[in-house]
């Protein structure tokens, strides 16, 4: 039978030992028994174990000596401790202390391996996200953010001094510059990095449904609410919330975050008992918050709130010296996730990326360079692989107001689209009125066309 796991045994009596060693192994686990606590942590110091099963009471060390010895080499690993009837007790206060499971004397061979099997596929399940916290950390951390030019060097310094307070942090910066990704590693970075990180667009959500978003709401609370919901700052707790687009908030929304930042409570829609609340905020805005806040848009108090710390991220174009390793980077990961062999870029691609301004700033190169790969014909990219308007200095490559000759009705709404949101700033209230459709259409046909803002 294939090997499944290995198991640790830990019992001083030897026809004891003998009888639980031979059951486990009869089930297709490899196993160690041993006679000795002490021999046995050793054992496990220098060796990796799916499980362990161990007596409760042995005369060199107790079961719970052992648990609190193993837990702390290795805080992953199941431990079932054996017991009779006398000790259960003692043995159901090991539980709360970190055993996984006990086992009561005289052992039933079948409930033995039934609860090793569950053992075990807890130790790969426990396996699993470890691994998946590493890889969000080497993902998400700051030092992994491309940062030649000083101004980023300056903004990852800030992220190394900020995140491991439980500093509420303002980000400022145009669309596509990398706000949620600097949110991300202050939470990565920091003492919540095993919470949860729960992101939230005010500018994805109707008022109604941003208040039940962000605070939750009661079964019945309104028509549709059929069950409880709980919100994002409840979703977020021992974590870190992000609330992106800060600046588009309505202001009922932002009446109830500063009370919520004040009292660190939140009160569901519906509800009449209020909650305590435990997460650390980060908000982000591409706009001007103090101009909303001189022209009555947003409220001064809640800016004083959210502003305790405040990160500024440059454009693109303050940061060119970054451009062609973030440009190699996307080239790498678009090549891997659609199967593509693109070998890297042309001298002529590399200049045409460089003579562009890039309003949609890192978001937008990252899509120019998805997209170049996916439709690309050969193994370099080129700068006919790079159809850009608006470059730097004026230059275009189609006539303005004029869509260019074969392009879809899809296309073309998505370019004036595109238009109006540069035009305005990526503000998407001006943009949707110059256009003639309502801002939560603008929205829709955002996140249909992936664009930058």
């Amino acid at each position: 039978m294939a090997e499944r796991g290995r198991i640790l045994v830990i019992e001083d009596d030897a026809d004891g030992l003998r009888a639980v060693t031979e059951a486990i192994a009869e089930a297709g686990w490899e196993v160690v028994g041993l006679a000795a606590a002490r021999a046995a942590i050793e054992r496990a110091r220098g060796e990796v174990f799916d499980a362990v099963i161990t007596d409760l009471v042995m005369p060199e060390m107790d079961g719970l000596a052992v648990l609190r010895e193993l837990t702390r080499l290795q805080p992953d690993l199941p431990v079932l401790l054996m017991t009779a009837h006398g000790s259960i007790d003692t043995a159901v206060r090991a539980l709360k202390d970190g055993a996984y499971d006990y086992l009561v004397k005289p052992l039933n061979l079948d409930d033995l391996q039934a609860r090793i099997a569950r053992a075990v596929e807890t130790r790969r399940l426990r396996a699993e996200v470890s691994d998946l916290h590493r890889e969000l950390r080497r993902r998400y951390t700051a030092r992994a953010m491309q940062a030649g030019a000083p101004v980023m060097q300056a903004v990852l310094r800030q992220i190394e001094a900020v995140a491991s307070t439980m500093a509420t942090v303002l980000i400022l910066g145009e669309s596509g510059t990398g706000k949620e990704l600097v949110a991300r590693a202050l939470h990565v970075d920091g003492r919540r990095a095993a919470g949860p990180f729960v992101a939230v667009n005010c500018g994805a959500f109707a008022e109604s449904l941003l208040e039940s978003e962000l605070f939750g709401h009661e079964k019945g609370a309104f028509t549709g609410a059929a069950q409880r919901h709980p919100g994002a700052f409840e979703r977020a707790q021992g974590g870190t919330l992000f609330l992106d687009e800060i600046g588009i908030a309505p202001p009922a929304v932002q009446a109830r975050l500063l009370r919520v930042l004040e009292e660190h409570e939140v009160l569901p829609v519906g509800g009449t008992q209020p909650l305590k609340v435990d997460a650390r905020i980060v908000a982000a805005s591409n706009r001007d918050l103090e101009a909303l806040v001189a022209a009555g848009e947003f409220r001064h108090d809640l800016l004083y709130r959210l502003q305790v710390v405040t990160l500024r991220l440059p454009p693109l174009r303050e940061r060119r010296e970054d451009l062609r390793p973030l440009a190699d980077r996307f080239l790498a990961q678009a090549s891997a996730e659609h199967g593509r062999r693109i070998e890297g870029l042309a001298p002529d691609a590399y200049a045409r990326l460089e003579q562009y301004d890039w309003p949609g700033n890192v978001r937008e190169l990252r899509n120019a360079i998805e997209s170049a790969v996916i439709l690309a014909s050969g193994p370099l990219l080129t700068a006919a692989d790079f159809p850009l308007r608006n470059s730097a200095g004026g230059k275009t490559h189609a006539p303005p107001g004029l869509p260019a000759p074969g392009l879809t009705l899809a296309a073309v709404e998505k370019e004036a689209i595109l238009q109006a949101l540069r035009r305005h700033e990526g503000n998407r209230a001006l943009a949707a009125g110059e256009l003639g459709i309502s801002p939560r259409t603008i929205q829709r046909k955002v996140q249909e066309y992936q664009l930058p803002f």
